[in-house]
């Protein structure tokens, strides 16, 4: 049985990025084969669609570091033929063949049961960034962090975490602000939940003040670098900030002060590692309370196998608003 994926294979002095039948044969070791239904585009898959993105662990390699589908064969007795499932990091598309295929092999603990309220596009509607977004909304709520505490900032709220994270909390109920670096944005975040949005410099802003007014009872952070040094200068006693992402880059410029004076907390979110009691419960929120309202008419847009590398090329230069979801399957 021969099936369709998007393929990257890099040698010394070649790269390349195209669609390829494969046949099954070429599939890797696991217990669950999967027919893929959807996939989704994340920076991650970005960074694995170039030459010098150094994500991928071998080639060739097929990327998409998520996929939902159904069963089609198992050797685990937690998963049966015809059993909707979805899976999103661990080495998916970057060190095991990925989800950017019409057909998946991966092992049984990898996989999560669709829950109920969510079918396969979805959750990848969602995907890591939904995953993210809802790690990020668990350590608000582990660390007591309520709607009743103040308002919350979401930075790069127009991204996969960020427009996601906005679109829960404020179905959850909390006062959002969104930040961004796009002026013609603003009416979607404000459709999405968001009360307030500040733009990208003021948020990422330089400061020689330790700390400054304390505004965020919390905040959710796939940017990082200067905006995460922002966002801890900036955050209430007790708050959370809650780091996802580095588009903005891996160092950190700041103090002792909000962490010994106010108490923040600054918190690490791994959504590729997480344990499997908590995908579950999140994935299980997440077709429930945690679900964005209007998930596929307001935050997802689609493409297909051979428009990977033109959704792969954009969301690396941050031109992708929301979501963009891989149709594999008519």
């Amino acid at each position: 049985m021969s099936f369709r994926a998007f393929v990257v294979d890099k040698s010394e002095d070649s790269f390349s990025a195209e669609v390829a039948e494969l046949d099954e044969s070429r599939l890797p070791e696991g217990e669950v084969t999967v027919r893929v239904e959807w996939s989704d585009i994340n920076f991650k898959d970005g960074l694995a669609c170039i030459r010098d993105g150094r994500v991928i662990s071998s080639y060739p390699m097929t990327p998409g570091i998520d996929l939902a589908g159904s069963v089609t064969a198992s050797s685990d007795g937690r998963f049966k033929e015809g059993d909707g499932v979805l899976v999103t990091g661990y080495d998916l598309g970057v060190g095991h063949p990925g989800g950017f295929a019409e057909l998946a092999r991966v092992p049984a603990d990898w996989l999560v049961h669709l829950p109920d309220g969510l079918n396969a596009q979805e959750a990848m509607a969602l995907g890591t960034a939904g995953f993210t977004a809802a790690l990020s909304v668990y350590e608000f709520e582990r660390n007591g962090i309520g709607p009743d505490s103040g308002p919350v900032l979401v930075t790069g709220a127009t991204g996969g975490v960020g427009s996601t994270a906005v679109a829960m909390l404020a179905g959850l109920g909390y006062t959002v602000a969104a930040s961004t670096g796009k002026d013609g944005e603003h009416a979607f975040l404000r459709s999405i939940g968001a009360s307030e949005i500040l733009s990208r410099e003021e948020v990422s802003a330089e400061s020689g003040r330790p700390m400054e007014k304390a505004r965020w009872a919390g905040a959710v952070d796939p940017v990082g670098g200067s905006t995460t040094a922002y966002l801890l200068r900036t955050t209430r006693p007790g708050g959370v900030v809650a780091l996802s992402g580095l588009t903005g880059g891996t160092a950190i410029s700041t103090t002792v002060f909000p962490f010994i004076l106010r108490g923040v907390k600054l918190v690490g979110i791994d959504s590729v590692y997480a344990p499997m009691s908590i995908r579950e419960e999140l994935w299980r929120r997440l077709g429930t309370d945690l679900k964005p309202a209007g998930l596929l008419e307001t935050i997802a847009e689609e493409t297909t196998l051979e428009g990977v590398i033109g959704a792969t090329a954009k969301i690396l230069k941050g031109e992708i608003r929301g979501r963009t979801l891989v149709r594999l399957r008519d």
